[in-house]
This record gives C-alpha cells, sequence and structure tokens, in this order.
C-alpha cells in the first residue's frame, strides 16, 4: 500500500484493539443480536485470511532453493522459481482481502510487508534487497521473483528515484541465503506476528461496514497508478487480481452485515441495490483477462482522456470506477454502500 494514500482497505478502522467497544444502536428489536453475529463473522473471515497469508508466507520460504555458490534463477531453477510465484500469488491474494485489518492493527508490520519500493528506497537506500533490512515484504520478495519480467514503463519509473537498485535474482551463495534466511524469514515472522496478535482482540462491528466503503473508492486509485508504473504488484503484472481480491474480501465484510441490514426500514431494497453494484463490478473484474490491470493507452491523460482511450480495456475499467467510486451519484456502489449505513445507523469516521 502506497502511503501517498489515505489507507482505507477492506476494514480501513474496523478494528479496535480493545475490548469493551459500545455497539451502535440499531434502532430496532434483536438489532444487537445482528451486530454480534456480524462481527463474529468479521473476526472469522479474518483470522482464516491471515492463517491463509501465514501459511503461504511459510510455503513460499520452503519452496526457495537451498543457497549453493551461484545462488539461482528462472533458467536453472525454473522449478522452484515457479513454485514460489505461485506461492507468492497465494499470499497476495490473502493479503489484499484483508488489507484494511492489517493497516489498522498492526500499521508497522502493514509498512513492512505491504509497501512498495518507492516507499521504503525515499526513507533510505538499500542496497542490499535480500537481508530483510530496508525494502521487505511481498513487494520486496516479488520485485526478485520477476527480476527478469520487469515491465519496460516500471523499469523507467523507478531507475528515476534516488536510491535505485536493480532487481536481480541471487547470484551467490551470500545472495541465496539471505533472501531465504532474511527477506523470506521476515515475511514469516511478520506474518505468524499478525496470526497471534490478532486472536485476542475485540472488533467494532460499526466501522467495519465503513471500512468496506474506504476500499471500494481505493479501487479507482489503484488503476490509476498504473499509468505511471506505480500500481501495487507491478512486476509480477498482478494487480487486477489484487484488485479481484479486495473486491472479494469487500463483498464478503459486507454480506456479513446484509441481515442486519434487511432488519430495518427500507433495508431490504438497499441491500438490492449494493448487491447489484458489487455484481456490476465483479463481472466486469472476471470479464477482464489475466491478473494485470489492462494495459493504458498512450497518451492517456486521466484528467481529460480522448474518447477514443475511452473506448479501450483500461478506459472502460476507469470509467466503470469513476461511475461506481462516486459518492455523490445515486446509481453508484459507494452511494448505495452509505445509503445502507446511514439506514443502520452506523456513523460516519
Amino acid at each position: 500500500m502506497n502511503r501517498k494514500f489515505i489507507i482505507n482497505g477492506i476494514l480501513a478502522a474496523s478494528l479496535l484493539a480493545a475490548c469493551g467497544n459500545d455497539p451502535v444502536d440499531s434502532g430496532n428489536e434483536g438489532g444487537g443480536d445482528l451486530q454480534k453475529q456480524a462481527t463474529l463473522q468479521v473476526k472469522t473471515y479474518v483470522s482464516s485470511e491471515l492463517a491463509r497469508l501465514h501459511d503461504a508466507a511459510v510455503a513460499l520460504q520452503n519452496a526457495a532453493p537451498e543457497p549453493d555458490a551461484d545462488g539461482w534463477n528462472a533458467a536453472d531453477d525454473a522449478a522452484a522459481v515457479e513454485t514460489m510465484r505461485a506461492e507468492w500469488k497465494k499470499a497476495r491474494l490473502a493479503y489484499e482481502r484483508i488489507e484494511g485489518a492489517i493497516a489498522v492493527i498492526f500499521p508497522e508490520l502493514d509498512a513492512s510487508t505491504d509497501e512498495r519500493y518507492d516507499g521504503f528506497i525515499a526513507e533510505g537506500e538499500d542496497a542490499f534487497l535480500f537481508d530483510g533490512e530496508g525494502v521487505t515484504g511481498v513487494h520486496g520478495i516479488e520485485r526478485i521473483l520477476w527480476a527478469d519480467q520487469h515491465p519496460e514503463h516500471v523499469v523507467a519509473f523507478e531507475s528515476a528515484l534516488p536510491g535505485y537498485i536493480a532487481a536481480a535474482f541471487p547470484a551467490n551463495l551470500e545472495e541465496a541465503r539471505a533472501f531465504k534466511e532474511g527477506l523470506l524469514q521476515k515475511l514469516v515472522d511478520d506474518t505468524q506476528t499478525m496470526v497471534d496478535d490478532f486472536r485476542p482482540l475485540a472488533l467494532a462491528p460499526a466501522a467495519a461496514f465503513r471500512g468496506v466503503i474506504g476500499s471500494l473508492e481505493e479501487q479507482l486509485e489503484k488503476v490509476s497508478l498504473a499509468a505511471t508504473g506505480e500500481d501495487e504488484s507491478r512486476y509480477a503484472q498482478h494487480t487486477m487480481a489484487d484488485m479481484r481480491a479486495n473486491l472479494e474480501g469487500g463483498r464478503r465484510i459486507y454480506e456479513a452485515f446484509q441481515p442486519w441490514l434487511q432488519s430495518v426500514e427500507g433495508g431490504p431494497a438497499l441491500a438490492a441495490k449494493v448487491i447489484a453494484g458489487f455484481e456490476r463490478l465483479g463481472a466486469h473484474y472476471v470479464a477482464i483477462q489475466g491478473d494485470a490491470i489492462p494495459a493504458v493507452p498512450d497518451g492517456w491523460n486521466p484528467s481529460n482522456p480522448s474518447a477514443e482511450h475511452l473506448e479501450t480495456p483500461y478506459g472502460e475499467l476507469f470509467q466503470l470506477l469513476e461511475a461506481e467510486a462516486d459518492p455523490q451519484a445515486s446509481d453508484s456502489l459507494v452511494h448505495a454502500m452509505a445509503e445502507a449505513a446511514d439506514a443502520m445507523a452506523i456513523p460516519a469516521e
């Protein structure tokens, strides 16, 4: 997650590391039970995805070749690299489904796990990319695992940054050992800490719903960053897959609240409106082939895109998210979610 933007992941501001938070008064008999039900479902969901994240981190480390004198690379160690890349994708999807939970409860671990390369080196150059110091986390690992496949526009963006060091596979024993015992071990340790520390936490049910709204608004930012080579999973070209997982997590959190919503006045109609919005976005995301955001057309101007550019797959995705993330548009998903929150008397943060 790029620290230039306000963190609004799937559960942004939704999880409080303290017990005894007063529940929102839903204004209807039995509303408290429905709130408790939503809270338990959210807790279970986040716990399960944290476990998936940690398991994938462990499997990724186990798949790394044993360090030797000539390191490893995608040609000589193709099977191991393929397995590591597959486990990295599992970790990435689990993370995206609960991104906001990690960002809010574990801000330091979120930074070490999900910061982008440009964010890390803005704090200081990292001349040794394998040791679990400086540049770390899923994108630090991704940058090495796909060192032979970085898109040209990504290299152009990063190579202009102060402190830039080109990515490479481990070329010797020291680098291979540091990758396995340093960079990968750091991810294993950080995710284990998240699993352990999340277990005793109590959740604030109301804010979780508002966090989904923030997550949906952030989808447009994710697409916009692709135009400059700054999108999150840019080395693996996996950002579209990230967005699908992010949307999936948002819908799962919303669905935990749906019985509560349907119990209030006007709730059934609002629930139908929200689900229709999720369906629109989901259908469009599924129709896009592959894990990457569609190619950005040459000369793209987000402030004043041409009609021709808007007819491209990227332009169509951009327009859709502009519409669905607009809180002022009465037919947008974000507007419907805000209406639903108001109907349940969930306060804005």
